[in-house]
């Protein structure tokens, strides 16, 4: 692959990593997506690139929901809680673009909370709960996509 094509996915593979971050594209698949696109060109051993790719995003998306599971248990909060704060995250997104996401998330986590107990701090404590599952969530599949990353350049150094 020429030295532009190889730049392009790693342009592609950083947005996915900032997708990550920021709640706009999925960004672990779009780098896995990218590592497939440059074996597609690649080919060979750069196949083995891709599937430690897959394995560590797969991974990652079976932990994130675990680790989240387990985060959320030992706060005492419900699911409910984090369904209903994601999605007036959602819709806080599209009312003020980016930010409204957390913003929204952490309203719709405090109003579930308040609502079951009528309870401002344990309300505040199930928002911040909520947060810290989600941002748990988050980590772990930054991580997932930033060893993808790595092994996509060790990957295009070596061959």
């Amino acid at each position: 692959m020429p030295f532009w094509g190889e730049l392009i996915v790693g342009v592609v593979i950083l947005i996915g990593l900032v997708g990550t971050v920021v709640p706009v594209l999925p960004g672990p698949l779009l780098v896995v997506a990218a590592i497939v696109v440059w074996a597609l060109f690649v080919g060979g051993w750069a196949w083995g690139v891709v599937a430690v790719a897959v394995v560590f995003t797969v991974v990652a998306m079976v932990t994130k929901y675990v680790a989240a599971e387990r985060s959320m248990t030992r706060s005492g909060i419900s699911r409910r809680t984090v369904m209903i704060g994601g999605l007036v995250g959602i819709v806080g997104f599209f009312v003020i673009p980016v930010i409204g996401l957390p913003l929204g998330f952490v309203a719709g986590a405090f109003g579930a909370e308040y609502v079951e107990t009528r309870d401002l701090q344990r309300g505040w404590r199930g928002a911040v709960a909520a947060t810290k599952a989600a941002g748990l969530a988050v980590l772990i599949e930054l991580a997932a996509a930033l060893f993808a990353a790595s092994a996509w350049l060790i990957g295009a150094i070596a061959l």
